[in-house]
């Protein structure tokens, strides 16, 4: 379950479906670092995760263009576009985690367990235990689980920010199945940003440590073998380790893990800007022909701002530069990231910017992705008060409908208070066709994360009528 990124990446997605020694003159070689101490107290920490994806029913789409030849000619209208049911198989994949508490709570990666049905956690002394997923951040790839168990040794979290270039570090983990496994190396670039994955936030310490599919969510620890980061990704060609390893940093790490104890979700601050760093964009430029003079080579360009979000409030406008948040120098995307991580909506920072090679400063007010300065709260689908099951065969047919979700039964929630009834048949929902329950859960998903919050629902009574519903997902005391 290999996912290319960019010519020469591949994800060590874990979900792995089934030099010589230098000499001396006056002394013998020796290992600058003894790691023995590191090894021996990490690796107790770091577990084993087995993941099962039952089998399950998809409805697909595809294209018969025998029926674009012959469709008109046997009386079944043209067009080769066809739906058919098939059986996908039942699928195990392996990964690794880190012990954080000694009641059982657990980091790893979010594309090690987001689509599993089990989670089986195997501890280094061979004993296993059931998982439950208590939050999944999909921008930092960053998952949070459980398990009810006795005698943990959690692992101690150092600060990833004291990390320096050439310092030796363990990646511990699981790599191809193979439990347990010790590799080092060195740090060897921090707040590197690969672009890997659109809309996500990247400040990963990379390291020559061997890190494998099966390695991530297993930990990066120093030579004290405290935790400072959480194995992730692979530079290759190959799918297999190539000489660079990619971990998300503690700095990172423990905010996105107390919001997920807390909220169920992340409380993402956001600046309200796009942009890049000024020395890609100097690079940019001068491919065009256009000599380019910021004030300076280092920071982040605004490329844009985002309407009515925090930077816009505060006047910063498309082409300053960035230099510094809080009085810390920022001369990298990845650098600012990291920084904004660690906020919550609502938190107060002053902003240091270049305009027309002259510093200014700006004050302001974080925001988090629905315009607001309060905590985002996990929608659960549940809570909107009524059960979905998709139409079967003979109701498509009798309804002469393609697709649907019939509302088998309706409670006290945002569904009745639109205007939802029993027996209506949802058709789409903010413009979604809404096949499966696992649509409507990621609409609505996707709406609580909007500025406005709102669904919009297009159904069908059984019928025929067709019938429109405005759903506010916000609570009136929000909207103050």
């Amino acid at each position: 379950m290999k996912r290319n990124v960019l010519p020469v990446l591949a994800l060590a997605l874990c979900l792995a479906f089934t030099c010589e020694k230098p000499t001396a003159t006056a002394a013998a070689p020796q290992n600058p670092v003894d790691l023995t101490y590191a090894a021996e107290n990490a690796v107790n920490s770091v577990v084993y995760i087995k993941v099962t994806i039952n089998s399950k029913v998809q409805t697909i789409q595809y294209h018969d263009p025998f029926e674009d030849f012959f469709g008109d000619f046997f009386g079944r209208g043209g067009g080769g576009s066809q739906q058919r049911k098939i059986q996908t198989p039942k699928r195990t994949g392996a990964g690794s985690g880190v012990i954080l508490s000694a009641d059982g709570y657990i980091v790893t990666n979010n594309h090690v367990v987001q689509d599993a049905d089990e989670l089986t956690v195997k501890l280094n002394d061979n004993r296993e235990f059931k998982a439950r997923i208590i939050g999944l951040d999909k921008t930092t790839d960053l998952a949070l689980i459980k398990i009810e168990a006795d005698g943990l040794q959690p692992i101690k979290v150092a600060n990833s920010d004291e990390l320096k270039l050439g310092e030796w570090v363990l990646a511990i983990g699981n790599p191809f199945s193979l439990t347990s496994t010790v590799t080092a190396g060195i740090v060897s670039a921090k707040a590197r940003s690969l672009g890997a994955t659109p809309g996500s936030i990247e400040s990963f310490i990379q390291t020559d440590a061997a890190i494998n599919p099966g390695n991530s969510g297993g930990a990066l620890v120093n030579a004290r073998g405290e935790l400072v980061g959480i194995n992730a990704m692979l530079y290759s060609q190959t799918g297999s380790y190539a000489g660079y390893g990619f971990a998300i940093p503690t700095s990172i790490m423990n905010k996105v893990v107390d919001d997920l104890k807390k909220y169920g979700t992340v409380q993402r601050a956001l600046l309200g800007i796009a942009g890049i760093d000024v020395s890609t964009y100097i690079d940019a430029e001068k491919e065009k022909g256009h000599e380019v003079d910021l004030g300076t080579v280092n920071g982040i360009y605004i490329n844009e701002v985002t309407p009515e979000g925090a930077a816009a409030a505060a006047g910063l406008k498309e082409g300053d530069v960035i230099t510094a948040i809080d009085g810390k120098s920022i001369e990298k995307f990845g650098q600012l990231q990291e920084l904004l991580v660690n906020h919550s909506p609502g938190d107060k920072i002053t902003v240091t910017y270049l305009r027309d090679r002259k510093q200014r400063e700006a004050k302001l007010t974080l925001r988090n992705v629905q315009g607001t300065t309060t905590a985002v709260q996990n929608l659960d689908t549940e809570a909107m008060g009524a059960a979905l099951r998709p139409l079967n065969d003979t109701e498509k047919q009798q309804l002469s409908l393609p697709y649907g979700l019939v509302v088998t039964a309706i409670r006290d929630g945002k569904l009745k208070e639109a205007g939802l009834t029993k027996g209506l048949i949802i058709m789409k929902v903010n413009d979604r066709e809404m096949r499966t329950t696992d649509d409507f859960e990621e609409a609505v998903k996707a709406a609580n994360l909007s500025t406005d919050r709102v669904l919009w629902i297009r159904a069908k009574t059984q019928s025929g009528i067709n019938k429109s519903f405005a759903v506010e997902l916000a609570d009136p005391k929000e909207k103050k």
